[in-house]
């Protein structure tokens, strides 16, 4: 790894937490290459160890501080791979944090209590780390009636007693993804309500928010300001909506996702979104710039200008994507600038919302890192 490091990024602090990391963190959950779980596709496409660990390397070297990753991530690959970087920088240069709940392996539920705990010990030697900085709970289907959310928040509460764990950590308005796929709109209920419900027995330190400039409208404005009123710091997620933002997924241009790629199951990366996509992208280009660094930039800033505790995850799969989506943020657009581009894919995402079942899987809403 070189000893340069590039300009520093930005530094924000994570609410009453107080601690200090880059305004972009790295999102590792397509390091963890191509998995299934659930019986369902939930990895990326193929990547392999040299490849993952050097873009890693790239981006600490870019000043990232922050490494947000999951024990469901390519089901251990991903923290193993970040622990090599852990292996070669100074443990108090890093900020990591993990995710429980997603694996459950032969528990009953990943959130049975000594489930929990076995997880938490594997992370932490996956890691090479005897401490995580923020350990998320990472969604919110806790058994029949609740039945295993008590003994979740109490085994939380002993991990961060133990001195195990920093900060507790719990998604945003979040769907369970079994739920999005056996049970229909109709019946799943609300889910902010059900976020807020969760929220108030958590009391969580910091929030992992999904935002990009395709979240409708008048969506993240409350939750931001829930975090802010409570002193929690929030991780953005999807930030660039797994890579539509950055003008990629183009008609003609189509990729074939193989088998444990999430993205074989989005219809909004099939050719018919990509169209609607790609006159927006076209739009947003003439505002901000067509050059994908600068679409890169407008949708980063865009999550950044959410709250002062606000800290972007950005996911990649190589060194140059690593150089590209930490090296593109420079100074802040006008905020007007970042309003227009806001109302510019809130139309798309309109469009798409209106497309019915061409374009009936919720794509903003679903897991995502880039």
């Amino acid at each position: 790894m070189s000893s340069t490091v590039a300009e520093p990024l930005p530094r924000r602090t994570l609410g009453r937490t107080g601690i200090a990391v880059s305004a972009l963190g790295a999102g590792c959950w397509p390091l963890g290459g191509p998995d299934e779980n659930l019986g369902m596709p939930m990895g990326w496409a193929e990547i392999d160890d040299g490849t993952a660990v050097a873009a890693l390397e790239r981006a600490f070297e870019r000043g990232v501080t922050l490494f947000d990753t999951a024990d469901v991530y390519g089901h251990g690959r991903s923290e193993r791979r970040l622990g090599r970087l852990v292996a070669q920088v100074p443990r108090d240069q890093l900020v990591l944090t993990s995710k429980v709940g997603y694996f459950a392996g032969t528990a009953a539920h990943g959130y049975d209590p000594g489930h929990m705990r076995r997880q938490l010990e594997q992370s932490l030697q996956n890691l090479g780390t005897d401490v995580l900085d923020v350990y998320f709970l990472h969604h919110p289907d806790f058994g029949p009636e609740d039945c295993y959310l008590d003994g979740a928040v109490a085994a939380m509460r002993d991990f961060q007693a133990e001195g195990l764990v920093r900060a507790i950590g719990m998604r945003g308005p979040h769907r369970f993804a079994v739920d999005r796929l056996t049970t229909g709109p109709h019946l799943r209920g609300d889910k902010i309500a059900r976020f807020r419900a969760l929220f108030d027995v958590v009391n969580p330190d910091v929030l992992a928010v999904r935002d990009n400039l395709l979240t409708p409208g008048g969506r993240s404005e409350g939750i931001f300001a829930l975090a802010d009123a409570h002193g929690c710091g929030v991780l953005v997620n999807k930030a660039l909506s797994q890579g539509l933002l950055t003008g990629t997924y183009r008609p003609g241009r189509e990729r074939v996702f193989g088998a444990g790629d999430h993205r074989s199951r989005k219809r909004w990366f099939g050719p018919a979104a990509g169209a609607v996509m790609a006159a927006g992208i076209d739009e947003l280009g003439a505002l901000v710039g067509g050059e994908t660094t600068d679409l890169i930039r407008i949708a980063l800033w865009s999550c950044l200008s959410r709250s002062p505790h606000a800290v972007v995850l950005v996911g990649f799969t190589s060194v140059q994507q690593a150089e590209m989506d930490f090296g593109c943020l420079r100074e802040p657009p006008d905020p007007a600038t970042i309003e227009a581009a806001r109302k510019i894919m809130s139309r798309v995402q309109a469009t798409l919302d209106a497309g019915g079942e061409v374009f009936a899987d919720e794509l903003t809403d679903t897991k995502g890192a880039r």
